[in-house]
């Protein structure tokens, strides 16, 4: 059964190359008249096409069911994914062993049971499926990148993420404001520094004078109040332990350099940069825990003034909540170098921070992983520190700068400049097999109208084209829209891309258009036939 099942398939795959070759001849005299169609008459020709490579793929796809590959997932994501579950080791599914939150299974144990196939040689790409023709390419994007609701300052990169090859560029390498879709610079500059399995430690520390205890902050942002009672638990245990029951209170942030403020100003998308704070300092609102979620509040909020101040009254608090008597109010110092540790909170792995920052466009993590990248290199961990470091880190994986600067590492800053061809190639880098600890930047990405920043986009009840589909940071200041991402086009093949205007009047305006051409890319296949040559 399988044997004949195969037989049909190949059947099936030899018939719709013969059906492309002739296509190809056909295609090459029609470009000239598509390029210069009316929007009226193009969407005439995508309709009557649309209809008849349906037809092909249900017939190809019904054979093909038949055979031992009848998961329903292509083939290209369905490997691609196992493998990358495998060269994770940590990430989403750090807070259970072998399950994902609620219980869902992750994606190692849905796949156990199918017909596994290997990794493709070549990379992230289907099997012996060529990459998009730069020609097919620009047909299907040229149109969609001249809508009106984009800015003067217009900038794409299209890639193969198996090859590194470009195969659709406008102006890739003019440097532009590249608002939140500059995380991704931070995410892998953090992750090639520190690794993905790194922790952040907020520690419990002896004062130098009797009896005195030091609260030092490492640059934890996700510190909840929960994980600052268990700290003060903990303490307080080893206190007893020593016959301690009176303490005085001090609190370190020597981590952290420069000025707290954003350059940008106070805001409601970012707390002063401490490295000890509580909740990202938030005092109410934002999606997630305070709204009903079910998840760590996101988004903007009022922030505290002073988080250090705060988290220290909160930790004596809770000291005095487990039995020791705080004197006084805590006052800041420095905790001694050798200074002996009481008790030590370790954040998620910085592949979990990584996700986390990304899926929901998270500027307080941002900004610690930049400084936790300056901290890695010996560098002042402030904004000027951390910019210096993540770009060089960044220069050590080869990667383009010609123009880069980083301003801060969450892109709040128009200061902020990158190209992108540096946009598309931090992706390349994710999706490069020999580069597992950089996975996190392509699993953290929101999927399309499901998750992150990216949930309330591709709306309508069952989605609109692109849904589940797009993988993509997005990026949002006034007058600057940006996505960049990945996609699985209609063969199988992995494509990175990104997408950045400036100048625009009406962000939601331009929000759809950027949608649009990356649904564009992952609903075509726009490619050459094999047997073309």
């Amino acid at each position: 059964m399988r044997d004949t099942a195969a037989e049909v398939r190949d059947t099936a795959i030899r018939a719709y190359r013969k059906i492309r070759a002739g296509a190809r001849r056909y295609e090459q005299r029609i470009r000239q008249h598509w390029r210069t169609a009316t929007p009226q008459q193009r969407q005439t020709a995508r309709v009557t096409a649309g209809s008849a490579a349906l037809g092909l793929v249900v017939a190809v796809t019904a054979v093909a069911a038949t055979g031992p590959w009848d998961s329903g997932q292509r083939t290209a994501e369905r490997s691609r994914a196992a493998a990358q579950d495998r060269d994770r080791g940590s990430g989403t599914h750090h807070t259970g062993a072998g399950r994902g939150r609620g219980g869902a299974r992750v994606a190692s144990e849905v796949l156990a049971g199918l017909n596994s196939e290997a990794r493709p040689s070549h990379g992230p790409g289907a099997a012996g499926v060529p990459p998009p023709s730069a020609s097919g390419l620009a047909d299907t994007l040229e149109p969609l990148f001249k809508d009106g609701s984009f800015g003067p300052v217009r900038t794409a990169s299209v890639v193969d993420a198996a090859t590194g090859k470009q195969l659709y560029a406008v102006k890739p390498r003019t440097p532009a404001t590249p608002a939140s879709t500059v995380k991704l610079a931070t995410a892998v500059a953090a992750l090639s520094a520190r690794g993905a399995d790194h922790r952040i430690e907020t520690r419990a520390v002896r004062g130098d004078g009797d009896g005195e205890v030091v609260l030092v902050g490492g640059g934890d942002p996700t510190l909840s109040a929960d994980d600052l009672d268990g700290l003060a638990g903990k303490t307080a245990r080893t206190l007893r332990a020593r016959h301690t029951g009176k303490v005085f209170l001090g609190y370190d942030t020597s981590r952290y350099s420069g000025p707290v403020r954003h350059p940008g100003g106070a805001s409601d998308n970012l707390a002063p940069v401490s490295p000890l704070m509580v909740d990202e300092a938030r005092l109410g609102g934002g999606d997630g825990e305070g709204d009903g979620g079910d998840g760590p509040a996101h988004g903007p909020a009022p922030r505290a003034t002073d988080p250090a101040g705060d988290a220290a009254a909160d930790f004596g608090k809770a000291l005095e909540k487990h039995g020791i008597d705080v004197k006084g109010k805590p006052g800041k110092e420095r905790a001694a170098g050798k200074a002996k540790e009481l008790a030590v909170h370790r954040s998620a792995p910085v592949s979990a921070l990584v996700e986390r920052m990304l899926t929901h466009s998270d500027n307080d993590i941002a900004e610690a992983l930049a400084r936790q990248t300056a901290l890695a290199a010996g560098d002042p961990a402030s904004f000027k520190g951390a910019g210096k470091a993540v770009k060089h880190r960044l220069g050590k994986l080869g990667l383009p700068l010609a123009g880069a600067h980083f301003a801060d590492g969450s892109g709040l800053s128009r200061d902020d400049k990158v190209t992108t061809a540096l946009l598309t190639q931090l992706l390349v880098r994710a999706a490069d097999p020999g580069r597992p600890e950089l996975r996190p930047v392509l699993t953290g990405l929101p999927v399309a109208h499901f998750s992150g920043t990216l949930g309330s986009r591709y709306g309508g009840d069952k989605g609109e084209p692109g849904a589940g589909l797009v993988r993509a940071k997005t990026g949002t200041l006034t007058g600057v829209n940006a996505l960049a991402g990945t996609v699985v086009d209609a063969d199988g093949r992995l494509l990175v891309f990104a997408f950045v205007t400036t100048g625009t009047t009406d962000r939601t305006a331009a929000q759809n258009s950027l949608d649009r051409l990356a649904a564009a890319l992952a609903n075509c296949g726009c490619r050459d036939s094999p047997s073309s040559g």
